[in-house]
């Protein structure tokens, strides 16, 4: 299994996610969700979804991942129709953290300068 198929699979993968949380998922929980990374094990098997908030709310953050991983079964049937593979893999959601993290260190180089 080359790697460069997994590279191109998991972006297909998170495309085609994408399209199914914006138009056929109308959960309210998931709204927010935009995924920013996907990564897919050597054999197919696994792909893990990596998804950001626009809230900071650990409230959303957690009512997002319960919508999500409802709704993850109809994603990957949906996912299935979509995709020319023999076997979809299994999805994995993971809330983002870098994106925090990121701001967390711009915040804390902005107070060294003053």
């Amino acid at each position: 299994m080359s790697t460069k198929r997994a590279e191109r699979v998991a972006v297909e993968i998170q495309r085609l996610v994408s399209q199914i949380l914006r138009d056929e998922i109308h959960d309210p929980r998931v709204q927010g969700i935009n995924l920013t990374d996907t990564q897919v094990t050597g054999d197919l098997s696994q792909a893990t979804l990596y998804y950001s908030l626009l809230s900071d709310l650990a409230s959303d953050a957690q009512k997002a991942q319960k919508g999500i991983e409802k709704s993850s079964g109809l994603i990957r049937r949906e996912l299935s129709k979509r995709m020319t593979m023999y076997k979809v893999p299994e999805l994995i959601f993971k809330k983002d953290e870098s994106v925090a993290y990121g701001n967390k260190i711009d915040e804390m180089l902005k107070n060294l300068n003053l």
